[in-house]
């Protein structure tokens, strides 16, 4: 066993022998396992030591074992065990002896529509027993899908994956997921619902297909404007013999509206047979009858019996007229009824007045309370906020106060938010009517704008210390509206501490750039290394997450190293050029 290749990792867990490291994401490093009762080999997913440190993964790893538990499925990672052992969170799951959609598109980079449609209708499969278990896995994509030789097909990793029901761990708005196969309503930011996965899996046909994904650039921030405003090429652009029904699809998976792609894996499962029965029926040298059949995949062909003499056109079209004149004018008992018009005119009056009673006097549940107020939060800041708070949200605390607190009190947080920066002056409206900003302001959108960027070390220094000035003020005077403006900094400096996701999106940019970096120094590319080494420092060094700092140490420390290893390559470059002199 290579110890350097988990060095993250020890040599046992439980029950469990560790063999080898197999992958790694933003969530955790998986390894290769022998169960040592029965020789069984599993993997391992265990937790970065530096992750369990920040707040909220803990939870997220749990939470992607909760995940897990509820998945029965042929075509999701089956899940094992889980256990804690000095310190180390860990969870063991099915092996499979594969490749990730990632290496097979590398290595063949487009696959056939056929076989992408049979990847696609097993995809569909696992997300059904996902959503219908309450989970909305958030990161479809290529390398969290595992393929056997014989194209089946596994999904891994909910390590974003988010359960209906937690809300706690979901309200910070933060952008989860992989910018190429994210849809456009995550990358806001906001609610995902099923139809989410699906565009995920439209962007992952549409890379299967194409070779290239739906939309591409340079940076994430650039991937994400696109998913959000721009508009793909049609795949069958770049595919020749792709069925036009298969590229229909495809383009409503990848709508912007989530109303507007399909209501569910299982309906978009029975389309993409559809694709395999219209292609094969197109290609065939059968004719078929007309027949009464409700599938719609079936054509109907009418076919004249070879006994009957040829009519012409003008008598079929008599007949057809004749006959449809004839329905029309008879009917059912019950169409006669349905026809007459002062019976229409009284069932209308007997709905308009039903319609009222039932407006005017039903009330609505708590669920469906909670749900309005839910509703209105989703939008834009503005007035109505305080509709949902005064008319749904504190009604149910009010009323069960430990049923509601923790998924109506994250809610509250936000209207409150809203509330002292509308009285503080930080809408825009007001700031056009009211004038020049004082500092306090100044620095407050300042902070904002950063948030609003991306830049989000920035943003929380600058929250951080104006939190310490108005704290220190605010002892030594009595202003109302310098508290407001310190209860606002210090409520939006929670949420960004508070968002994991962040630290997720962090610790993946972190890990990737040191490896790049190792990557660089094995080929001897030692200037390049050194170039996100300090990249890193310069980005990272006044952030104060424990990840940043560690990530931080490492790279001066490589820096420091740096010309030991240029002199310790240029020695093996002298030594093996005296030896091929000598030879």
């Amino acid at each position: 066993m290579n110890t350097h290749e988990h060095e993250s990792a020890p040599d046992r867990l439980g029950e469990y022998l560790i063999e080898k490291k197999i992958g790694a994401g933003g969530m955790g490093s998986v390894y290769l396992a022998t169960n040592i009762h029965n020789d069984q080999h599993v993997a391992i997913k265990i937790l970065p030591s530096a992750l369990a440190r920040e707040p909220g993964f803990v939870e997220r790893f749990h939470r992607e074992i909760e995940a897990l538990k509820k998945m029965h499925n042929p075509y999701v990672i089956e899940f094992y065990d889980s256990g804690v052992e000095n310190d180390i969170y860990y969870y063991v799951m099915e092996y499979v002896d594969g490749e990730t959609l990632t290496k097979r598109l590398r290595r063949e980079k487009r696959i056939d529509w056929k076989t992408v449609v049979n990847i696609s209708i097993q995809i569909c499969s696992a997300l059904k027993a996902s959503h219908d278990a309450g989970i909305i896995h958030r990161d479809l994509k290529p390398s969290n899908l595992i393929l056997k030789d014989d194209n089946t097909v596994k999904l891994a990793d909910f390590g974003v994956a988010q359960l209906f029901a937690t809300e706690k761990l979901t309200v910070t708005g933060g952008i989860i997921g992989t910018a190429e196969y994210m849809s456009p309503e995550q990358a806001e930011g906001k609610r995902v619902t099923r139809q989410s996965d699906l565009y995920s899996l439209g962007a992952v046909m549409y890379v299967m297909l194409t070779g290239r994904p739906p939309f591409s650039g340079k940076t994430m921030l650039a991937i994400i404007q696109k998913q959000k405003y721009g508009q793909f090429d049609r795949p069958g652009r770049y595919v020749d013999d792709l069925p036009i029904w298969l590229e229909e699809i495809v383009c409503q998976l990848l709508e912007k509206e989530p109303q507007k792609r399909f209501p569910d894996a299982y309906v978009l499962s029975r389309r993409l047979q559809e694709v395999i029965n219209k292609y094969e029926m197109s290609t065939s040298d059968n004719t078929y009858a007309l027949s009464g059949s409700d599938d719609p995949s079936v054509t109907p062909t009418l076919v004249q019996s070879a006994s009957e003499p040829e009519a012409g056109a003008g008598t079929l079209m008599q007949g057809l007229m004749r006959a449809q004149l004839e329905s029309e004018s008879t009917g059912s008992k019950l169409s006669q009824i349905f026809d007459n018009t002062y019976f229409l005119l009284g069932m209308l009056a007997v709905l308009i007045a039903g319609g009222y009673f039932w407006f005017q006097e039903r009330e609505l549940t708590p669920q469906e309370m909670f749900s309005q107020g839910k509703q209105i939060l989703q939008q834009p800041e503005n007035p109505e906020w305080y509709t949902a708070r005064d008319k749904f949200l504190l009604p149910l605390l009010e009323s069960d106060p430990e049923q509601w607190e923790e998924v109506v009190q994250p809610l509250m947080e936000r209207i409150k938010v809203y509330e002292i920066r509308s009285r503080a002056g930080m809408t825009a409206k007001r700031r056009s009517r009211t004038g020049p900003l004082n500092e306090t302001q100044r620095f407050m959108l300042l902070a904002q704008h950063y948030l609003e960027t991306g830049n989000l070390t920035q943003a929380e220094i600058i929250l951080s210390a104006l939190v310490d000035i108005l704290k220190e003020n605010s002892e030594n005077a009595d202003n109302t509206k310098q508290n407001e403006m310190q209860d606002l900094a210090q409520q939006m400096l929670n949420e960004l501490q508070n968002d994991s996701s962040r630290t997720a999106e962090r610790f993946i940019m972190l890990t990737q750039s040191m490896a790049n970096a190792d990557a660089l120094v094995n080929e001897n590319k030692f200037d390049e290394a050194a170039r996100v080494w300090k990249a890193l420092i310069i980005l990272y060094e006044q952030d104060q997450a424990q990840v940043a700092k560690d990530m931080v140490q490492k790279a001066r420390q490589k820096l420091e190293t740096l010309p030991a290893l240029k002199q310790a390559a240029q020695t093996k470059s002298d030594s093996q050029k005296e030896n091929t002199n000598n030879d």
